[in-house]
């Protein structure tokens, strides 16, 4: 019979892994899931898309006609933050019912959770659909693993559903939306500040780009959970000193898109309402992911769930978004639910922690989803 640990002390074990990204690193983390899960007679494949930065995949079972359920999570975690921690951010302190450290709830907690209900499982999935777990470096910053791993479909195979074991408190969500990040950057030409008449302000053009973009108007309907894109300036960066005309400057702009929403003539309308004076440059381009409540497997993850988190769950999506975005390109449109243990208020805090009350409600959850999916 195969050996491994509770999802508490797993949690416990890949929060010791210091994954900030950046830089990431995510190597030896990779390896320490990829060991316990690879004992357990699943089939690994690492894919390092950079030294250190490394995702995997594993899967087990056999042909049988039906595709396998897909998990997907990362473990790379954002940095501490200026703010200095009561708790060591790598220690995992146990407290209260609360585990401490930077990733626990974001989202190292609801990896833990699906490979612990994939361990339990093993033995028997191996003559049956099976499982597909896909275990990614660099999420935090665009989804860089995901994305190496759509371009190597080979790795990533098929499945028939997906769970995203991002934080939701075990509340299963339906989607989220897109992500456009992308540079606007104004030019200009320099000159002796006393001689502005001789230079060419960016800054005066940045500053009439983000009168433009403050105003935009994306010209789509509300989606009906979703809302209306949204469009936020979030940096502005320009200057070396006071006593220069500046000749370049730099504009950040988070771009949150809906269902439906084409992001290539997004950027085109985007580029005419702003003028020649501004060039855009993509930094992050994910589309939204939907699923339909309606959609039986949806509504089966709805049931399961309500067993166990006792509420009957009504559809809800994410102001996140998720890995799900890019391998669904690869994947094709399997209805996907967002659901992990993870509290997504305490996403990227200082003091970050997850409950370990939902982590153990999270393999329960995922024990159900994978035991009606393939036994």
């Amino acid at each position: 019979m195969t050996h491994y640990p509770d999802a508490v002390a797993l949690t416990r074990k890949l929060l010791s892994f210091n994954t900030i990204n950046p830089p990431g690193a995510e190597e030896a983390c990779a390896s320490h899931l990829g060991s316990l899960l690879e004992a357990a007679g699943f089939r690994i494949d690492y894919a390092a898309f950079a030294p250190t930065r490394t995702s995997l995949v594993a899967r087990i079972g056999r042909d049988t006609g039906k595709p396998p359920l897909g998990f997907t999570g990362h473990i790379d975690t954002v940095p501490l933050g200026a703010a200095a921690w009561k708790q060591d951010a790598f220690g995992a302190s146990l407290e209260g019912g609360r585990l401490y450290g930077r990733g626990s709830s974001d989202m190292k907690s609801g990896v833990a959770a699906f490979v612990v209900a994939a361990l339990a499982l093993a033995d028997r999935l191996r003559e049956a659909p099976g499982i597909t777990l896909v275990i990614t470096a660099d999420e935090e910053c665009g989804c860089g693993g995901a994305a190496f791993l759509a371009r190597k479909t080979s790795l990533l195979g098929t499945i028939g559903a997906l769970v995203v074991g991002e934080p939701t408190g075990n509340y299963p969500l339906v989607g989220h939306k897109g992500a456009l990040w992308l540079e606007a950057r104004t030019t200009g030409v320099t000159a002796h500040g006393s001689m502005p008449e001789r230079g060419d302000n960016a800054i005066f053009k940045a500053a009439r780009a983000v009168d433009v973009l403050r105003n935009f108007d994306f010209g789509v309907e509300a989606h009906r959970m979703m809302g209306r894109p949204t469009l936020n300036v979030g940096t502005l960066h320009a200057g070396l000193n006071i006593n220069s005309v500046p000749d370049s400057a730099t504009i950040g702009v988070d771009i949150r898109t809906i269902p439906g929403q084409d992001h290539r003539q997004l950027r085109q309308k985007l580029e005419r309402a702003l003028g020649a004076d501004v060039e855009l440059t993509p930094i992050v381009d994910v589309d939204a992911i939907y699923s339909s409540p309606d959609e039986p497997w949806m509504q089966h993850v709805f049931a399961v769930a309500e067993k166990r988190i006792g509420e009957q769950p009504v559809p809800r999506t994410a102001t996140y978004f998720t890995d799900a975005a890019v391998l669904n390109a690869v994947y094709r449109d399997v209805p996907i639910c967002v659901l992990g243990p993870g509290e997504p208020h305490l996403a990227h805090q200082t003091d970050e922690y997850c409950l370990v009350d939902r982590v153990e409600q999270s393999v329960a959850i995922y024990t159900d989803l994978i035991r009606e999916w393939s036994l």
